[in-house]
């Protein structure tokens, strides 16, 4: 890869980058060429965590006395600064995932911006409710208290957007937060400490640390950490779920994965619900809990969509670029080796349970990438149409009646999204009233907004993220009673 310029792999700790305390480091490769990006990550293991948890400790005393108004400006600072160092974050992200930089710059930054924006408006408006006496003698109230010393252990596939997404809330309310990285994607994180100090941020209100999954387990099962929010496969959540159950019964959120499905009627606008499941399951190359890996069309338009679908698929090849600087790289390789022969194995399962329209292959002959591909009929069975893929992968079946495609689409594990293509709006708010997911989408698909709840149904999740839900999810409700009968 040539020579890199110089980054941080530090731990970020009360404020400061420092050494870990253990020998042991860690590697992270891109997978544009396999090749390592650093191999002298530092790795948090428990006397780091413990750290980490007594720093923020010690800071929650007086940041949760702190007012709104302080509170809501530091995070309007957070949001500058991350604005002010959008082509280094994007620089960093190119460099552990093959990211196209102009992904970075025109979503995930302006998106993680917006999110501590827009809970910096939050800071004042935790309000609680109050219940007249009405003759019992009792005012009865309520108000919302921060939490304390939350964690969170984020995914690779959006690293800044996560810190945000469970960061600002955290802090809004309150709390502090001890934020590890996913193994594949740490430079974006461990950067975000040089936001902290040019925002001025108090010392350990957010510690940034790097480490495999028996770090997440130490901060799941730590008896001074009092929430822990998680990103990643539903295997692992479930796993966290029951570590923060047996250690201190901490409060959890946990968004899971996905296999979303998007339901398209005759009447439909084809060209348009062809635009957005190409989007829904490209973007980002599939790696995306949202993604929208399942597609039923109604009988009568099917063979027209697949078409439409596959051209859209073929022209957009080209746009999975090696080189993450250009214009016309749209789309990253997968996270790493292990995540690229994870899909290429459900290629070849796919093979024997599907027809394969287009894709189904690597497309260079090194690095990460897989071809934008189309499975079109599989039985109900078939692991390529149950199974979260995480990758460019979308299968396609047919229906006939609106109650039969709603059992096959209801008929998961998963329950994060779902969309409806119809020009019919009776049948459109019927269908999303149905759908078992989080979130449904009207003629277009994976929306996420921050001024809405974002989160799952079933083995997707608990809790949700984002809007009033998002900051409210940071908070315990404490009652009170007041005597006023003398």
């Amino acid at each position: 890869m040539g020579s890199i310029p110089a980054f941080e792999t530090r731990l970020f700790i009360d404020g400061q980058y420092v050494n870990s305390k253990s020998a042991t480091r860690m590697s992270c490769y891109t997978p544009t060429d396999n090749t390592p990006v650093t191999e002298e990550l530092h790795v948090a293991e428990k006397d780091d965590v413990d750290d980490a948890v007594n720093a923020a400790r010690a800071a929650f005393k007086l940041w949760k006395e702190t007012s709104s108004a302080t509170r809501a400006a530091l995070l309007l600072r957070i949001a500058d600064r991350i604005e002010a160092h959008a082509k280094e974050f994007a620089r960093l992200e190119a460099l552990c995932t093959g990211k196209p930089v102009a992904q970075s710059l025109g979503f995930e930054v302006p998106m993680a911006a917006n999110v501590f924006r827009y809970y910096a408006g939050w800071c004042d408006k935790l309000s609680g409710e109050a219940w007249p006496q009405e003759g019992t003698g009792f005012l009865r109230m309520t108000r919302r208290e921060p939490l304390g010393v939350c964690a969170a252990v984020n995914a690779f596939n959006g690293p800044l957007v996560m810190i945000a997404m469970k960061g600002a809330p955290c802090l809004a309310a309150g709390n502090t937060m001890i934020v590890k990285s996913s193994e594949k994607t740490p430079l974006t994180t461990v950067y975000f400490g040089k936001i902290l100090q040019e925002a001025g941020a108090p010392d350990g209100i957010m510690n940034l640390i790097t480490g495999p999954g028996s770090t997440g387990a130490l901060l799941a099962s730590h008896l001074g950490i009092d929430k822990i929010s998680f990103t990643g496969s539903s295997a692992t959540g479930k796993k966290i779920a029951q570590m923060a159950s047996t250690s201190n019964m901490k409060k959890v959120t946990l968004e899971l994965g996905g296999k979303s499905p998007s339901i398209i009627f005759d009447d439909a606008q084809l060209d348009n619900a062809a635009q957005w499941c190409m989007q829904g399951i490209l973007g980002n190359s599939g790696q995306a809990c949202i993604a929208s890996s399942r597609v039923y069309v109604q009988k009568g338009v099917k063979e027209v969509f697949v078409a439409k679908l596959k051209a859209l698929f073929e022209q957009m090849t080209p746009a999975f670029g090696q080189d993450a600087n250009s214009d016309d790289t749209r789309f990253p390789p997968l996270a790493d080796k292990v995540q690229f022969d994870r899909v290429q194995s459900y290629m070849d399962i796919g093979s024997r349970e599907g027809t394969l329209v287009t894709g189904g292959k690597p497309i260079y002959d090194k690095g990460c990438w897989i071809a934008p591909t189309i499975f079109v009929d599989t039985k109900p069975s078939a692991r390529i149409y149950k199974e979260e893929i995480f990758g460019p992968v979308v299968v396609v079946n047919e229906f006939e009646e609106e109650e039969d495609v709603l059992n096959r689409a209801n008929d998961t594990e998963f329950g994060l999204a779902g969309a409806v293509f119809t020009q019919d709006v009776n049948r459109a708010m019927r269908i999303a009233a149905k759908v078992e997911a989080g979130t449904v989408c009207i003629n277009c698909c994976t929306m996420v907004d921050v001024t809405v709840p974002f989160g799952g149904m079933k083995q997707s999740g608990w809790g949700r993220e984002l809007g009033k839900m998002g900051i409210e999810a940071y908070t315990d409700v404490k009652t009170i009673f007041l005597n006023m009968t003398y």
